[in-house]
């Protein structure tokens, strides 16, 4: 079966960028052409944000971007429909979801699965979903679908819960958060901190590559978090450069190439 992210790490060991949207923002409609921007631009993973109106673990700008795309009238369902055929357009790009338990729950484990394999997504970040909880209740289900859940790591976390999160992970990539904190806050302001955790996590020598998250900014913090990792994840800095942009799409190649320069 087809792992778009095992052939990424493959051929791209070092300096993955992953760019994070909301969904249904700045417009309604922008989700599908906007990715095909990034990833024109030099992004190596898209991940699309499912707006949800109590988003525990993110900052002001994503909280923002989804309360407006909810009130531009984005859904789980509008996005699952407008994701179809994107693999004509991104046929090896990975693309994961992030979102919340409720509304997956609400739209049913078994048919939010099925009809996100079926547009193309290759992961699933679902932040407060326990990972005993997926172990018990949703794996099988992830697997008969080819979707690949993607866990979140803190500094907190034990050695040995690392160690259970890398082995449920099915070939996808460890999400480290790089500090306390919300996504889009100064998580980097302590770097021999967080240089410790990384290189800590990293000494693991983990079955899965790792990226790390919350933020990271701008190349500077790109390129520290690369360090002791494969890769970072950039999301609210990227919403704040589209937010208000005459043209979104320029505003998405300015960023990416601020990164990449």
């Amino acid at each position: 079966m087809v792992n778009r992210f095992a052939d990424l790490f493959a051929r791209k060991p070092s300096g993955v960028l992953n760019l994070y949207i909301t969904a249904g923002y700045p417009s309604l409609h922008d989700t599908v052409p906007l990715l095909k921007t990034l990833a024109e631009s030099g992004a190596d993973v898209l991940e699309i944000g499912v707006p949800f109106s109590d988003p525990l673990a993110d900052g002001p700008v994503i909280q923002q971007t989804s309360s407006a795309a909810l009130r531009n009238g984005m859904t789980l369902k509008l996005l699952l429909q407008e994701l179809q055929g994107i693999r004509q357009v991104l046929p090896d790009t990975p693309l994961l979801l992030m979102g919340y338990l409720n509304p997956v729950l609400q739209y049913g484990m078994e048919a939010f699965c099925q009809q996100t394999a079926a547009a193309g997504i290759d992961g699933v970040i679902l932040p407060d979903l326990p990972a005993e909880e997926y172990a018990a209740l949703y794996q099988e289900t992830f697997r008969r679908h080819n979707l690949r859940p993607v866990f979140l790591i803190t500094p907190q976390t034990a050695e040995a819960r690392i160690r259970r999160l890398d082995e449920l992970t099915d070939d996808a990539f460890l999400y480290l958060v790089s500090g306390p904190g919300l996504t889009g806050g100064n998580q980097t302001a302590d770097h021999s901190s967080q240089d410790a955790y990384l290189a800590r996590v990293e000494a693991l020598n983990l079955r899965n590559p790792r990226l790390v998250g919350f933020g990271i900014a701008d190349k500077t913090s790109f390129e520290r978090a690369c360090q002791h990792a494969h890769g970072a994840i950039i999301g609210s800095a990227l919403l704040r450069a589209l937010d208000g942009a005459a043209d979104p799409h320029e505003a998405a190649r300015q960023f990416v190439r601020s990164i990449r320069q």
